[in-house]
């Protein structure tokens, strides 16, 4: 039986759309869109690129050949994913100059001449050549809160948890993908339940998505296994509900951005030898899907090892290291990234309280982003206040008013500033400078006038953004804010 195909992903020059109406139709929306015309200055789409539209194989080889990458065989299936293995690009680029996919094959077999197809991807290109300007990140997607966060911390405070070369402990959620012809990625939802965007340099790739609310047709009777390939010929005892599944389809061209949402389901196939760029990301429009999913997978992972529960002499803690290394995160790790980022938009919430002189500061743009933020986390933190594990005596302690004297936290500040100064444009808002942002809210002491001045579990973060809402309310009047 064939697949279902209900509808296409609507596609829309980016040119031609503010930020203001991609938040309200897409990202609040929580819809996916194709987006054209973003990608005309990106040196990766004249570097990347021969003249006749092909990957430039020997410019990667040339030029990053000694970087060690990890290659999915697209033949062979670990888990719910694809086989990994590591090789150089070097490697890389001579097996796939050796097996080209001869014009004409059907793209859904992934064995070529009796090897796998091999698909590299998750490469941080980023962080491995930060000197290299391969492309600008469109203004769409620049409120990215994930990237920033790990371009300044380690996302796993526990030193049970990290290591240097754990793998958990990722660097940061911007990868390059390249694969031939005939590569894909199997079915499923994006890491954290983020946002992510993906461009296309060259080639084309074929979509399939499954919105949220039938998310469930896709999984087997005990909601625990998803489908592999929407292609297999899909046990109907034991996923009776796939003949179901209504997808929606997108054909995807090169120098064509896609928007995916977060808990949108999808499967993706290279029609073309192809080159990505893709980013994961969220910020305070999507951090309830970050904080359901870690809650869902906690249960699992406390299930599934309930029957040690009595002779474990941490069993909580256990948990809470089973989470990060199979979600990429913990609850201690979420909150922390979370009393971090309240931290940054009060920052910048002051900044704009100081530098605005008439009493209708709250009803600028930049203020509704940076209230709608802490509001967004203040949600996030009440829910994990909820949850009875959250309860118990947090592993961490953050103290906000050291956290300001951080270097570290100031350049997560400065980038935040420019960020919404770029998004919002407010040139009139400076915040070239760890001091120029962090001063209003030292003047302003709003720290100094808060009983929960650290932070060392969900209901100190509560009190904290209350406080500073509150306070700056205060001053010109509970109407204003």
């Amino acid at each position: 039986m064939g697949l279902k195909i209900a509808g296409q992903i609507e596609k829309v020059n980016g040119k031609e759309l503010s930020y203001r109406e991609f938040v309200e139709r897409y990202m609040e929306k929580n819809q996916p869109v194709v987006l054209t015309g973003l990608m005309d200055d990106w040196r990766a789409c004249k570097d990347w690129v021969t003249l006749n539209g092909q990957p430039n194989l020997q410019f990667f080889t040339t030029h990053f050949g000694k970087s060690r990458v990890q290659v999915a065989d697209c033949g062979g299936r670990e888990f719910t994913d694809q086989k990994r293995v590591e090789l150089s690009v070097s490697e890389f680029v001579d097996q796939w100059r050796e097996d080209s996919v001869p014009e004409g094959r059907n793209g859904s077999t992934h064995v070529v001449r009796g090897k796998p197809l091999l698909y590299l991807k998750d490469w941080h290109f980023v962080k491995e050549y930060p000197e290299y300007i391969a492309y600008t990140t469109p203004l769409f997607f620049c409120d990215d809160w994930l990237n920033l966060y790990l371009d300044n911390y380690r996302m796993h405070k526990d030193p049970d948890i990290y290591s240097g070369n754990n793998e958990i402990s990722c660097s940061d959620y911007r990868f390059v993908y390249m694969g031939a012809k005939g590569t894909w990625t199997p079915l499923h939802a994006d890491v954290f339940r983020s946002y992510s965007w993906s461009a296309n340099v060259c080639g084309k790739k074929r979509w399939f998505f499954l919105s949220p609310s039938h998310s469930h047709l896709v999984f087997d009777r005990n909601k625990k296994s998803c489908v592999y390939n929407i292609f297999d010929d899909v046990d109907e005892t034991k996923f009776p509900s796939f003949n179901k599944v209504i997808w929606l389809e997108c054909i995807q061209e090169q120098n064509e951005i896609i928007f995916v949402p977060s808990g949108w389901y999808h499967q993706v196939h290279n029609l073309e030898d192809t080159i990505s760029i893709n980013h994961n990301w969220f910020n305070g429009y999507n951090l309830f899907w970050v904080w359901d999913l870690l809650l869902r997978d906690y249960n699992e992972a406390k299930e599934y090892i309930e029957d040690i529960k009595d002779i474990c002499d941490d069993f909580e803690g256990l948990c809470q290291r089973n989470l990060a290394a199979n979600t990429g995160m913990n609850f201690y790790d979420f909150l922390i990234f979370l009393a971090h980022m309240s931290l940054a938009n009060l920052v910048h919430l002051c900044k704009v309280f100081r530098g605005t002189e008439n009493c209708v500061w709250s009803l600028s743009p930049m203020a509704q982003q940076l209230t709608f933020n802490l509001t967004s986390i203040q949600k996030i933190a009440l829910k994990m206040k909820a949850t009875e594990e959250l309860t118990r005596n947090y592993r961490f302690h953050l103290d906000f008013r050291d956290t300001l004297d951080d270097p570290e936290f100031g350049k997560l500040c400065s980038v935040l500033g420019r960020t919404y100064e770029q998004i919002h444009k407010q040139q009139r808002f400076d915040c070239q400078t760890k001091e120029g942002s962090i001063n209003a809210i030292r003047d302003l002491n709003i720290i100094g006038t808060c009983t929960s001045q650290d932070c060392t579990n969900p209901e100190d973060l509560v009190k904290f953004i209350d406080h500073a809402i509150v306070y700056l309310r205060g001053i010109y009047g509970e109407e204003n804010v």
